[in-house]
């Protein structure tokens, strides 16, 4: 048997995150208040031990070995492969004589506890061990002299027979005695967070790791049937790739001549503008025409229910039901209050790098915002989505809706300065009619018009008309017309 230079969790995102796994005939320690997932990752790491045809041991002094396999079931799992042992206090340290004895109780517990665990050990042989939990043994040991003592007996005696072990502690007793910290060659620490609105959210964390580069900060993961997944922060520097940055057109000769010839390729779009204003038809005629080119599409649709959003394309020339039916579209409801920043970069990733998702639409940052903890994380995630996104080649169109309908608007949170071309729309009134009107007010990548114009969506899709020349203040919603203006239902003022 080839046993591989490390002990790979069998949980891809967190191996990621860890540079590999756990490095072989070390501790480690895995730490986090009950719920967040300890056990569920120890049985994953022992299962993918016992796969790959190690002997594997699971030492339990909280749970039984019932709980263990019902456990285990409810993943689906089989834990054959596995030896679970469950370490229950010997019957006569129950006895009333035994307990008035001059010693300690507490100290005949430990070393009968620590002497079981060597015997089972030795019985065995194991390549990997799960030591479930630390907070049974620091209770017996009842001073932090005796607890460091027993926890650095327990890794000279396992690293001697080159075994890795995962300890356990759910911090239930003393969540400030760092002693572990000090002496495991590695410690990883689970969190629950528990926001004001929807599910609870967990993150892992690599507190310490001897001697190997791992990512640092927080990643996002949940408890799913089958396991934990965890997902790794998206570092967008780490993925490049070679692409033509071509220019992309519309349908619409007025419209590509605003964009000053189209959208160029692997460049982030923000669409600006009130409710009602046609943002998502904008990026829906983006996502036709990059269907049509045979490539394919990617959307995200946080506030609109998919099947209102397929009927409503329909109705301006968008068949999104047959880009689906294709398999050119890939699109996905995603509801804010489950999802975590970190899956959805993941969804992201799958979409781009194994669908090939050339085109990916973000309707709306508004949705995305409340899956988000606070607005300057946002913004921070958001850059890294987007230059992910950008170095993949693919194009990002992101819809923004803005608090009001004329006059000031007010927008949740500033993100123009993370794209590379901003569409604004706007409504304005002109004789006794509320109208559309749309411009492109930055673009990084080349020229564009700077004029502004308007715009209709029908049957027939997304209709611009000639430049507002003889109009001033459009876009503050009350416009005064100089002279003769053209407008697109052909009416003369």
């Amino acid at each position: 048997m080839t046993i591989s230079k490390d002990a790979a969790t069998g949980i891809a995102g967190l191996d990621d995150v860890l540079g590999g796994g756990f490095d072989r005939a070390r501790s480690f320690l895995l730490e986090g208040s009950p719920g967040t997932g300890k056990t569920t990752i120890a049985m994953q790491f022992l299962m993918t031990g016992a796969a790959a045809g190690e002997r594997c041991l699971y030492v339990t002094l909280s749970e039984t070995e019932d709980e263990l396999r019902a456990s285990a079931t409810s993943h689906g799992w089989d834990l054959s492969g596995i030896e679970v042992y469950e370490l229950i206090p010997p019957e006569n340290l129950f006895d009333e004589d035994q307990q008035q004895s001059l010693l300690y109780s507490s100290d005949l517990e430990l070393g009968e506890t620590t002497r079981r665990v060597f015997e089972v050990f030795e019985r065995v042989q194991p390549d990997r061990v799960v030591l479930d939990s630390l907070s049974e043994i620091r209770l017996l040991a009842q001073s932090s002299l005796r607890y460091r003592r027993q926890i650095l007996a327990l890794k000279h005696y396992f690293a001697k027979s080159n075994a890795t072990v995962l300890m356990l502690d759910d911090l239930t007793t003393d969540v400030n005695d760092k002693t572990v910290h000090s002496v495991a060659h590695g410690v990883i620490r689970l969190e629950e967070l528990a926001p004001e609105y929807g599910a609870e959210r967990r993150r892992v964390r690599v507190v310490k790791y001897r001697g190997r580069r791992f990512r640092g900060g927080f990643h996002d993961a949940t408890i799913e049937t089958g396991g934990v997944c965890v997902y790794p922060r998206l570092i967008s520097a780490e993925h490049r790739r070679e692409f033509d940055r071509y220019l992309m057109t519309t349908d619409s000769p007025e419209f590509n001549a605003l964009l000053g010839g189209g959208i160029e390729r692997g460049s982030s779009v923000l669409v600006l503008g009130p409710a009602g204003t046609g943002k998502s038809s904008i990026a829906l005629t983006f996502v036709q025409t990059a269907v049509a080119r045979g490539e394919r599409a990617a959307m995200f649709v946080f506030d609109e229910e998919v099947g209102l959003l397929i009927q409503r394309a329909r109705s301006f020339g968008i068949d999104l039901q047959g880009m689906l039916d294709s398999g050119a579209l890939i699109l996905e409801q995603v509801d804010a209050a489950e999802l975590s920043p970190g899956e959805f970069s993941s969804r992201v990733r799958r979409c781009v790098e194994e669908h090939g998702a050339r085109t990916v639409v973000i309707d709306s940052l508004n949705g995305y915002q409340a899956a988000m903890p606070g607005e300057q994380a946002l913004v921070l995630h958001l850059h890294e989505v987007l230059q992910y996104l950008n170095r993949q080649g693919a194009t990002t169109f992101l819809t923004v809706a803005q608090h009001g309908l004329v006059g000031d608007m007010k927008t949740p949170v500033d993100v123009t300065y993370l794209a590379d071309t901003v569409i604004l729309l706007r409504y304005f009134e002109a004789l006794g009619r509320v109208r559309r009107a749309i411009s492109i007010v930055k673009k990084r990548t080349g020229p564009h018009e700077n004029t502004i114009r308007e715009y209709r969506i029908s049957s027939d899709g997304i209709t611009l008309g000639e430049p507002l020349t003889k109009f001033q203040g459009v876009l503050r919603g009350v416009p005064v017309l100089h002279g003769n203006g053209d407008l697109l239902d052909g009416e003369h003022a």
